[in-house]
């Protein structure tokens, strides 16, 4: 009895010791599943848009320093990528891993993209001005010969008597007169084989790439405001999402990841506005159309005008003609319409009289004021290239982006992207110190405002400058005022 006493009672202990055991396992495992349903509901909470709206509440200072910044970011990466459109003018830099001369990047270096192919750019401006716009028979044949020879008489004669002696002088002044203006009757029948319009205006952005600079700088100087001051905009925009996304995934990658995507995305939409659509689109009672397209007669009229003074000025295009002394193309077309008995020097004088001329217009003013008035370049190229189709027109200023674009908006993603990383190195944009929220949104306010302020102050320094050089060019009629259209959308009257 005693030993079956005990033994019931082992096997009932451990009976009730193995109920025990199973009922605690059962209230763990129920404990845990619950806890992690109020983990899985906190962590769903939020990720919720109300949960993000939440977060955002409870340190609005904090998360604000990420749009802000963002905002910064895009208006700085896209003033930085126009000025590396245009500058520096000659390479700055290594040589290392340039892959050509008409690369604007090395290893350690930097060219602007305009200088860096400029007669790459410069040969497709050529073909426009030449095959579409503007005719040397067309234009030097509404020179009137008589009056052009009178202008010409006295610096002529000079000239003659100055390298030839007042013998020779007092010999060809009978007949000077009229050797000019048959000499410039012939010159108008042959004026393409004397002087190469190509060349011209080829030799003039070559020689000097700070022209060719300036011209896309004056035609495009609203789409390029535009693309710099987009950037504050659409980065703010973008910075909304960068900043939900953080709240959302608060990892070290994120703000980096994001603020490279944001300048990314900035710099593509701001390009894609300027050009696209080139024709314009109805959608409902508004006109779509691509920014540079839609200010077409606005920039025909400022294209036409800088050309005239700039690049097809009568100063130039005499001194082109001039070229060569004696063994340019002037002096073997007056050799071939003037008889021998008339000795080379006699010749040699005239073409020197005609490069003094286009040297020093300040001594022959009426000369240039007759020429340009007659050439009529300016009202010639703007009236032409009013009459381009917008996807034509667009040539003018697009190749200037098409070159390199993918670098442009490539640098401001990496920008945006290293902006991320110092963010989240810092701790700005997170719950960290309010006080340093607060510093980061008055640095980058304060960045914002200087920008727009010293933008404005060049835009008026580059104005005046125009002015000067107006001032300098013998100038024959008053410039027209321009209504500039500088928006993407238009609502249809």
């Amino acid at each position: 009895m005693l030993t079956w006493s005990r033994s019931s009672t082992r096997m009932l202990l451990r009976h009730d010791t193995n109920i025990l055991s199973k009922k605690h396992s059962e209230g763990l495992t129920k404990s845990y599943s619950q806890r992690c349903r109020v983990h899985s509901s906190k962590v769903s909470s939020k990720k919720s848009p109300l949960g993000i709206f939440s977060s955002i509440r409870k340190r609005p200072v904090e998360y604000a320093t990420i749009p802000a910044v963002a905002a910064f970011v895009g208006l700085t990466t896209n003033w930085m990528g126009v000025k590396m459109l245009f500058y520096p003018i000659e390479y700055i830099g290594t040589e290392w891993y340039r892959p050509s001369m008409e690369s604007p990047h090395g290893l350690f270096g930097w060219q602007g993209v305009v200088p860096c192919k400029t007669e790459r750019m410069a040969g497709r401006l050529v073909d426009i001005v030449t095959k579409r716009l503007l005719s040397l028979d067309e234009a030097f044949g509404r020179l009137e010969p008589n009056v052009l020879g009178k202008l010409l008489l006295p610096a002529v004669e000079t000239q003659i008597e100055r390298d030839c002696g007042k013998y020779w002088a007092l010999v060809i002044r009978p007949v000077l007169p009229y050797l000019l203006y048959h000499l410039l009757v012939g010159l108008q029948v042959e004026i393409n084989t004397v002087l190469d319009l190509r060349g011209v205006v080829l030799s003039a952005f070559v020689q000097d790439k700070e022209v060719l600079v300036e011209l896309f700088q004056k035609v495009g100087r609203v789409e390029l405001d535009f693309l710099v001051k987009s950037g504050l905009w659409f980065g703010a925009v973008l910075g909304l999402g960068q900043m939900a996304a953080w709240v959302k995934v608060p990892r070290p990658w994120t703000l980096p990841v994001a603020g490279a995507l944001v300048g990314y995305v900035t710099n593509w939409i701001a390009i894609k506005l300027l050009f696209e659509p080139a024709e314009p689109v109805l959608v409902g009672p508004f006109r779509i159309q691509g920014l540079f397209e839609s200010r077409q007669n606005e920039v025909s009229d400022e294209f036409g005008d800088f050309m005239s003074t700039r690049v097809l000025s009568s100063q130039r295009l005499l001194e082109d003609l001039a070229s060569g002394g004696d063994d340019g193309d002037l002096h073997a077309f007056l050799r071939r319409k003037l008889p021998y008995p008339i000795p080379n020097h006699i010749l040699s004088a005239a073409v020197e009289a005609i490069r003094n001329v286009a040297t020093k217009p300040q001594d022959y003013p009426h000369v240039h004021s007759y020429v340009s008035q007659r050439l009529d370049i300016e009202d010639t190229l703007a009236a032409r290239l009013k009459l381009l189709s917008p996807t034509d027109f667009e040539d003018l200023l697009h190749p200037v982006f098409q070159e390199d674009e993918i670098t442009l908006i490539a640098c401001g993603g990496v920008l945006g992207a290293v902006a991320g990383a110092a963010q989240t190195r810092l701790g700005w944009g997170g719950p960290t110190a309010t006080i340093r929220a607060i510093v980061t949104l008055c640095v980058v306010g304060v960045s914002s405002a200087a920008f727009y302020l010293f933008e404005g102050g060049d835009q008026e320094e580059e104005q005046e400058l125009e002015k000067v050089v107006e001032v300098q060019q013998v100038t024959v009629a008053p410039k027209p005022k321009l209504r500039r259209r500088n928006t993407i959308v238009q609502r249809l009257e």
